[in-house]
């Protein structure tokens, strides 16, 4: 399978595969029926973890752009993943395959919600599901910042953010007008100096020598 004019063939891994636009679809789609309350702690699952189609600096940065971008961060993450690796044809796949099943099942539920929304029992189970969703959502947040503790630019930019938005109640609009393009500066001019230090070449040879 040939690799698509969407990825670049110098920065795809060696032996990487990208996915087709039925395994967009699919892996949405899989996503799209587990995935209730919290979509992106499971997304970074699949995307990173099980089909490994980004790496997890990649899967913060696209998730950065999807923050950035008007809309629900999960349907942006699905549109630009399939525009990234299938162009159109991709994108279609991977948001069909995310909403098909969940747009069904919220259509049922709020039919059920519609005449059960005084039912102590039924009160009680949605916030059970608040709590839940809470919990997946304070977990993916955890694993979306550890890469960032690489690179004390990143990690106080995000800091800086959190505090603004958490404890000062800063309007989130006002906060990315003003953090973005500082945070794109910060990142230009002193990224690189304040970032974890890698391993010299020589070591890396001599380590995969030794295996």
């Amino acid at each position: 399978m040939s690799t698509p004019e969407h990825i670049q063939a110098d920065t795809a891994p060696p032996g990487f595969t990208p996915p087709t636009s039925k395994e967009l679809f699919m892996g949405f789609l899989g996503l799209g029926m587990t995935a209730f309350g919290g979509a992106l702690p499971l997304a970074h699952r699949m995307v990173v973890e099980r089909r490994r189609w980004l790496t997890d600096a990649e899967f913060v940065q696209l998730l950065g752009l999807c923050q950035f971008l008007p809309g629900g961060n999960i349907i942006n993450l699905s549109v630009a993943l399939g525009m990234k690796f299938r162009g159109l044809r991709g994108a279609l796949a991977a948001i069909s395959g995310l909403i098909a099943v969940p747009s069904a099942v919220v259509i049922v539920l709020g039919m059920i919600y519609q005449h059960y929304q005084h039912d102590p029992n039924v009160k009680h189970l949605f916030a059970g599901l608040a709590a839940a969703a809470a919990g997946l959502l304070i977990q993916m947040a955890v694993k979306i910042a550890l890469p960032l503790r690489k690179n004390a630019v990143l990690a106080a930019v995000a800091i800086v953010c959190f505090v603004l938005i958490a404890f000062v109640r800063v309007p989130l609009v006002w906060v990315m007008l003003v953090m973005t393009p500082v945070s794109v500066v910060l990142t230009a001019r002193y990224g690189d100096r304040f970032a974890a230090r890698k391993e010299p070449a020589q070591k890396e040879t001599a380590k995969e020598g030794a295996k």
